[in-house]
């Protein structure tokens, strides 16, 4: 697959470097901070009861890498020509994200961990995929 899915001479060519390498980049960023938070939730359950402050800062830190993750996807799509799932995909893990969050800090966990895990899933799927596309 490649970045630009139409056939050969269809007037769409690649997305500039910059723009692949900044989804890339900002995808496996993001992938860390679901993977920090799943490490730090786990410490946290285990006794560790400061790792609930961490966990809570970290969540910020992997919520403002996916807005930049959303802008980069917006950027791959228009102006550079590329697909445009990438951001809905991300768009619809600001809005899983989000929900996270809030029952997260409402002590939802009935819905906090589940959810937890379907992010991480969700993330890491969108990651090896964005790679893959946009060889």
């Amino acid at each position: 697959m490649s970045v630009s899915p139409g056939p050969a001479g269809a007037g769409r060519g690649r997305a500039p470097a910059w723009i692949v390498w900044s989804l890339r980049s900002t995808a496996v960023l993001h992938l860390l901070g679901v993977l920090g938070q799943a490490i730090l939730a786990g410490l946290f359950v285990t006794g560790d009861v400061d790792m609930l402050g961490w966990h809570r800062d970290n969540a910020g830190f992997t919520h403002v890498v996916l807005y930049l993750q959303l802008v980069a996807s917006i950027l791959l799509w228009r102006p550079g020509r590329g697909p445009a799932w990438p951001s809905w995909a991300a768009a619809a893990l600001v809005a899983a994200e989000t929900i996270q969050v809030a029952m997260g800090q409402d002590r939802v966990l009935a819905v906090h961990f589940p959810l937890g895990m379907a992010v991480f899933g969700a993330t890491s799927l969108l990651t090896v995929l964005v790679w893959r596309v946009t060889r």
